[in-house]
């Protein structure tokens, strides 16, 4: 039985209908009755990127329950707990229903013609006072991909900011830099079915079993591949494992580095593919001189000879297969790392086949679609903003004039909060994230925020944390309310429908853009003649055609029908018939001016937060199966909240004993910026001595009270992970 099908069983969900009946549970504490539906819709599930087809029930407008969508290409009619509970997040009692302004101190309900005329006068006044970079704009990877594309043109040429990011940066733009420095563009290059089909599979700083619990099932039909896990933390993927490899924190690069030194000294490469299809080789190997076993077994922890199995067995498979997710992405060395697993990819030829592929597995349900069409880090399209025809290619496109096309991004996330604390930033639009539980050192951005002259949050749910402390709370529409397309972490575009309309006066995201595009005065130069995502779809299938993420030959039908098209698709592409995946460079050009990947040296360096004295462990923070990001969804579903309700910190006996700790323990934990009050102690062996694991879920054990404002210096991503923590009885009793 597979972790997912444990999980469903043990809160009595069928792993793929939730149409379902539930029996009494003596922990659980609950009993729920069959749900008929009187139609089914079909749509795409609005939690991680994996893109499981979903079907959802309603019966008198209302949802009544949901089922995975067994002609659905990725999931085959299996949904994780999370999907399988999905529904109920529409008529949670925290969803936002009206505008509400700040008057007299206090959010106050007001109609949306007001809400919209007071964002465009604010964010003007503010823009005419200290200039128009003075707004910034913070989104998300939750919206469909028509809706990033009008956001980003109405943000950089409506409002005129660069000032535009998304939280993405918190999760996936390490795994952006990394492919754009290698292979010249964004974009993972392989297919899930490569999960099935490799003979060696490497998963790096991926909890697959608890994050991507579908993806799962495909490592479990997999019965020939050898299973290697690199993990600091014993999780349920490393239980899976062939090989498990308990390297210490951050220590993967020196690890990949090791492999490639021992590929390339002995002669263990495609000397071919690499002569013909990179650049960088000499280079490459010059670096790799310091990575001898002997010093990678003492940066990993790990024995010279498992390391030398490993780079044996990579070497020899016949199609290898890489992973990774944010344990390699959470990092201030995540760019490099994430270049390290591409050269090794690179050397040896494992890309662009069946079964062989470096492959970011996404955070979110849309992140890759804000990638492809957000204008944030890039022009839509893949484009430069440094790239001269680039620019002038997307404003023939637009019919605008060369000169309003940016010639370089604007602030990432991390940097508006830090220009908002120096007062460079003075006006924020925030647009479904919770960045009071998401972002890191958290107090930093408290101050930010204390610092605004005024902030706007647009969000399905209130009140959150954020939306608490808006000036404008802007109610939107959430999965299930909107339509528009995903695209998956295989490049997959799958189709979003709605099954209900939005509670009360909520609207979609689109329709809120829109209005405001209207009362700014630029619809008819940026949106003309739109009023549904499908018009913005028409627009990006034009703006995407001839580019690597190439949408030209899609249609909302041809998806539909299709249980989604991954991309490059082109116009005039043979019918989506014949169920061979599409793998980007499997022809060995890459999108770089010469067609040829860079092989990058990297260098591996301690993290930045080292254990001391006063602070002696590791705290490495992550995800649990149950939840999702900030619990602004999942908090608010009973069944899921109930299996897990609070955070909790786990630590090794070696530790416990020392400190004198005892399971159940309520326990502080510490770091130079702040504490975590009150969590219970789990003693466990699944993490190391010397180090602790906390879920980053709870706002009410918020773990960002403790991590560090420390970022990669390429993708701006933060180090979640890795800082120096102390752990005290609740009492206030040091240990």
């Amino acid at each position: 039985m597979s972790f997912a099908q444990w999980l469903c069983r043990r809160i009595g969900l069928d792993i793929r209908s939730a149409e379902y009946s539930y029996a009494p549970d003596p922990v659980l504490g609950f009993v729920s009755a069959r749900k008929h539906a009187e139609r089914w819709v079909n749509t795409t599930c609005g939690y991680c990127s994996v893109g499981c087809g979903m079907q959802v029930g309603v019966r008198n407008d209302r949802v009544v329950s949901v089922r995975g969508n067994p002609l659905h290409p990725v999931n085959l009619g299996k949904l994780c707990p999370k999907g399988l509970a999905e529904h109920y997040a529409i008529e949670a009692e925290s969803r936002a229903h009206y505008p509400l302004l700040r008057k007299d101190g206090k959010l106050t309900r007001i109609g949306w013609e007001e809400a919209v005329d007071t964002l465009v006068e604010r964010f003007r006044a503010v823009q005419r006072k200290h200039g128009p970079e003075s707004l910034g704009v913070i989104s998300t990877g939750q919206l469909v991909t028509e809706e990033f594309y009008t956001l980003g043109k109405l943000v950089q040429l409506g409002f005129g900011t660069r000032n535009y990011d998304g939280n993405t940066t918190l999760c996936m733009s390490t795994a952006v830099s990394g492919y754009k420095r290698s292979f010249g563009s964004d974009g993972p290059p392989g297919a899930y079915e490569d999960i099935e089909r490799a003979d060696v599979i490497l998963l790096i700083g991926a909890n697959m079993a608890e994050n991507h619990p579908i993806l799962c099932t495909r490592l479990e039909a997999n019965k020939a591949k050898t299973l290697i896990v690199a993990d600091p933390r014993v999780t349920k993927t490393a239980m899976l494992a062939d090989i498990y490899l308990p390297v210490k924190p951050r220590s993967d690069l020196a690890l990949i580095n090791a492999i490639l030194r021992i590929l390339l000294d002995e002669d263990l490469y495609d000397k071919e593919f690499v002569a013909a299809h990179t650049t960088g080789l000499d280079e490459l190997r010059a670096s790799l001189a310091p990575y001898t076993l002997d010093y990678a077994a003492q940066v990993t922890g790990l024995d010279p000879a498992l390391i030398r199995k490993v780079a044996l067995l990579y070497a020899n498979a016949r199609a290898a297969f890489i992973g990774w997710t944010m344990g390699v992405n959470h990092s201030t060395k995540g760019t490099e790392t994430v270049n390290a697993i591409n050269n090794l990819a690179l050397v040896t030829r494992n890309i662009g086949r069946a079964g062989a592929a470096p492959f970011s597995i996404t955070g979110q349900c849309n992140a890759m679609g804000t990638r492809e069409a957000g204008f944030t880090s890039g022009i839509p399209g893949y484009r430069k903003f440094e790239s001269e025809l680039d620019r002038a290619q997307i404003a023939r496109l637009w019919n605008l004039p060369v000169e309003r096309i940016p010639k370089e991004r604007g602030l990432a996330y991390p940097d508006i909060i830090e220009a908002a604390v120096a007062g460079r930033i003075r006006a924020l639009w925030i647009i479904g994230t919770n960045p009071l539980v998401s972002f890191p050192n958290v107090d930093v951005l408290r101050h930010a925020l204390g610092n605004l002259d005024f902030l706007v949050v647009q969000d399905g749910f209130h009140p959150t944390p954020t939306t608490e402390l808006a000036d404008l709370v802007l109610p939107a529409a959430i999965w299930g309310e909107k339509e528009g397309t995903y695209t998956n972490s295989e490049r997959r575009v799958s189709k979003v429908n709605a099954a209900v309309a939005p509670p009360a006066e909520a609207r979609s995201d689109f329709a809120i853009f829109l209005s405001v595009s209207e009362r700014l005065g630029v619809k008819d130069e940026l949106f003309p003649d739109w009023s549904t995502t499908s018009d913005a779809f028409r627009e990006w299938r034009i703006v995407s055609a001839g580019r690597l993420c190439d949408y030209s030959g899609m249609s909302y039908e041809a998806i539909e029908s299709s249980g989604g098209i991954q991309w490059p698709y082109p116009q005039g592409a043979a019918k989506w018939e014949a169920p061979e995946p599409r793998r980007l460079y499997a022809d060995g050009v890459f999108s770089t001016d010469d067609g040829r990947a860079r092989l990058l040296p990297t260098a591996w360096a301690p993290f930045p937060e080292q254990p001391n004295r006063e602070f002696p462990l590791i705290l490495n923070t992550g995800r649990t199966v149950e939840h999702w990001h900030t619990r602004t969804k999942t908090g608010a579903i009973s069944i899921l909240q109930r299996m897990s309700p609070r955070a909790w910190l786990e630590m090794n006996p070696v530790d416990a004993r020392r400190l004198g700790f005892k399971p159940h323990d309520h326990v502080d934990v510490v770091s130079a910026r702040g504490r975590v009050n009150r969590v219970e102690l789990r003693i466990t062996e699944i993490v190391a001595p010397g180090q602790v694991f906390l879920p980053f879920h709870f706002a009410e054990s918020n773990a960002n009270q403790v991590t560090q404002s420390a970022f990669d210096p390429i993708s701006r991503e933060p180090n979640f992970k890795q800082c120096a923590v102390r752990v005290e009885r609740s009492n206030g009793t040091p240990a």
